[in-house]
């Protein structure tokens, strides 16, 4: 019944169709799980207890004659004054100069809009004649499309409401219900759409919330179950003596957070199982020695071990402290886009007969041509710009190596486990010791001829600066500073004394290559830049890190673009340039000059802004949920995940009567691809 066609419900013909699957909806179920973006409220309380700025219901008589004035180009202003209890509100309407006549003065009248508390003004979007009570208290809006109007479609949602709920099936244990006090699905689905009060909605919501945390964590425990299953057998027996001898010969000595996390990375190698971890650490944290062991192990197992970070400049880099750091004891090559002809051809067969033994490079690694031997450990740098497709193109090349996927960015654990939830995690969180603390400032505008001239002091001791925009052209929308703006201005204030250089998102690959390799180089001393270096080179001489207009920055942003600097032996500072209007701006410009710790900015920030801006929208690896709000609701999201591991851990979800209908909804998802599941 419920994966009927909505052309099921009376009044939607084949061109509303049209305009319901635009909105994602096809079949009955989609509707009724089509839920309201936001619920107005449409409850007349005491002016008292009215919020500035918010939206209100206001229940008044009419004092006098409406006054109408007009101004502009057929722009009109309607004021009507109300009586609310013993105070007088003013109601205005604008553009709606019809509206005069249907006020007369003695009127009961309910208006609904912005309430303003200074001036007792309320400005109206409804408006209609007598008591409120003639409206439901709480109205759902939902998101509409093209011609369809929010009555039409509340309308369709009633009958459809009404006709089909009793079809729908519960799928969470009784037990689950009684525990969590949680309301049946069908109730929760009922009050979703048509809530009678504050309290019964809280309830449903909480249904839903719990709900598809469940169902998600679900889907997280069976594939990596999937993934431990597939992959029996990927032990890798490297050589303890030789890795120990390695480690000892290093010129210093690993942190415990480093030991800890390596000790993870060890144990996953030497497991039956393929290695699936995530390794977290901040700017500088050393992760990368721990990928450089976790590599020379496997090449004592005779296997080939693979890096491969986000672009040439970088994989040149580590290229180069590979090498270094192995010497003549390992073959490492490099494979890049720019490696072309013989050169290429060179390092293909070195590859394919198992004479290079570490590969370091881009994307290029996972293409058609390249052929690896034996790959066992394959390490990607910065994993969220490394998606699904590229993950496949490994296994379709019948390589499944161990993975460890490094990010530098300080994922909150509320996120990890939701977002990385197939993946075990490991997190560095400690500096290597005498590392300098980068020191943090925040200056308004009439500073930065100061700034300007301390940058040209540092440069004259032989550092470098970063500066950076957030723009790259001028933009009507946003009055910022934009980086050619500010290219063009530091030419003009340096002149002669020193070279200034500019990065941006639309140079080609190679343009950005060059300008970083100057920089790299010391050919450039100052880099104008967006956020485009928030990833990638190391510039252990960049002493400064200048960012314009930082209040359109998060925490963990800002913290990114601030481990550009303090990679050498030299004091650095970061300097923060911002007139933030808001409270939330100000409070993060406090944080970033009082706290160095990046898990710490990072939960700082998922408070400030949550989930979806803390990834960015094409950071797509944060799920997207309906209902609830990974941030908010975290204390359920570890209660559905403690749940979904008891269950697949039970191994009882195709067999127990229990779970029988979560079973047949989880066996629809496409990304379990049936098997998983049967």
């Amino acid at each position: 019944m419920l994966q009927q066609s909505v052309l099921q419900l009376t009044g939607i013909g084949e061109k509303m169709q049209e305009t319901l699957a635009a909105m994602g909806i096809h079949t009955i179920y989609d509707m009724l799980f089509y839920f309201p973006f936001r619920y107005d409220y449409h409850e007349v309380k005491p002016l008292t207890e009215l919020v500035h700025e918010e939206k209100a219901t206001i229940e008044g008589e009419v004092l006098g004659e409406p006054l109408l004035t007009f101004y502009g180009k057929k722009k009109s202003r309607l004021t009507i004054n109300l009586k609310v209890g013993n105070a007088a509100v003013k109601a205005v309407m604008f553009n709606r100069a019809f509206a005069k006549k249907h006020f007369s003065s003695g009127d009961t009248v309910t208006v609904i809009g912005k309430w303003d508390q200074h001036r007792l003004q309320i400005t109206v979007s409804q408006y209609y004649k007598g008591k409120a009570k003639k409206q439901t208290p709480i109205q759902p809006v939902y998101y509409v499309k093209g011609n369809l109007k929010l009555p039409t479609f509340r309308k369709w949602m009633e009958q459809a409401v009404n006709d089909y709920r009793d079809d729908i099936p519960e799928i969470l244990p009784e037990s689950y219900l009684t525990t969590y006090k949680l309301p049946s699905r069908g109730a929760a689905l009922y009050t979703m759409h048509f809530p009678e009060n504050r309290v019964q909605l809280k309830h449903a919501k909480r249904r839903f919330v719990y709900e598809e945390f469940l169902l998600f964590q679900l889907k997280m425990q069976l594939l990596r179950k999937m993934n431990r299953e597939a992959t029996r057998g990927n032990q890798v027996q490297y050589d303890k003596e030789l890795v120990q001898q390695f480690m000892e010969q290093l010129p210093f000595q690993l942190t415990g957070a480093q030991q800890k996390a390596l000790q993870e990375v060890m144990e996953d190698m030497a497991s039956p199982y393929r290695m699936n971890r995530l390794l977290q650490g901040d700017v500088g944290s050393g992760k990368t020695v721990v990928a450089a062991i976790a590599l020379y192990a496997v090449i004592t197992s005779g296997k080939q071990g693979s890096l491969m970070v986000p672009t040439e400049i970088l994989a040149e880099q580590h290229y180069q402290s590979l090498q270094e750091m192995f010497s003549d004891k390992v073959k490492v090559v490099l494979l890049t886009g720019s490696i072309k002809g013989k050169k290429r051809k060179e390092v293909l067969e070195l590859i394919a007969n198992k004479e290079a033994h570490i590969v370091v490079g881009t994307h290029a690694l996972i293409q058609q041509e390249v052929a690896f031997c034996d790959l066992g450990l394959a390490i990607v740098d910065e994993q969220h710009r490394f998606g699904v497709n590229q993950r496949r193109a490994l296994r379709e090349k019948g390589l499944y190596p161990d993975v460890l996927f490094m990010t530098a960015t300080p994922i909150p654990r509320t996120l990890a486990i939701t977002a990385f939830g197939d993946m075990d995690v490991s997190v560095i969180d400690e500096m290597p010791s005498g590392r300098k603390q980068v020191e943090t400032y925040w200056i308004k505008e009439h500073m930065l001829d100061r700034v300007l001239t301390f940058i040209e002091k540092e440069v004259a001791n032989g550092h470098q600066a970063y500066v950076i925009s957030p723009l790259i052209e001028e933009s009507d929308k946003l009055d910022i500073q934009n980086a050619v703006d500010v290219y063009h201005q530091l030419q003009t204030y340096y002149g002669e004394k020193l070279q200034v250089g500019l990065m941006h998102g639309r140079l080609s690959p190679g343009e950005k290559e060059e300008v970083m390799k100057q920089f790299a180089q010391n050919e450039v001393q100052v880099l104008v830049s967006t956020t485009v270096v928030e990833v990638g080179v190391n510039v252990p001489n960049a002493t400064v890190m200048l960012i314009y207009d930082a209040e359109r920055f998060g925490l963990s942003q800002l913290h990114q673009l601030r481990g550009r600097v303090g990679r050498g032996a030299n004091q650095s500072y970061c300097i923060l340039l911002a007139d933030p209007k808001g409270d939330v701006g100000k409070e993060r410009m406090r944080i970033m000059t009082e706290t160095a710790n990046g898990f710490e900015l990072s939960e700082q920030d998922l408070q400030l802004r949550g989930p979806g801006d803390f990834f960015g929208k094409k950071q797509s690896g944060v799920p997207e949920f309906q209902v609830a709000d990974m941030v908010h609701d975290y204390r359920a999201l570890e209660t559905a995940r403690k749940d979904a591991v008891a269950i697949i851990q039970s191994n009882t979800l195709q067999t127990n009567k229990q779970y029988v209908e979560l079973y047949h909804l989880l066996k629809k998802d496409p990304v379990l691809q049936g098997e998983v599941l049967d």
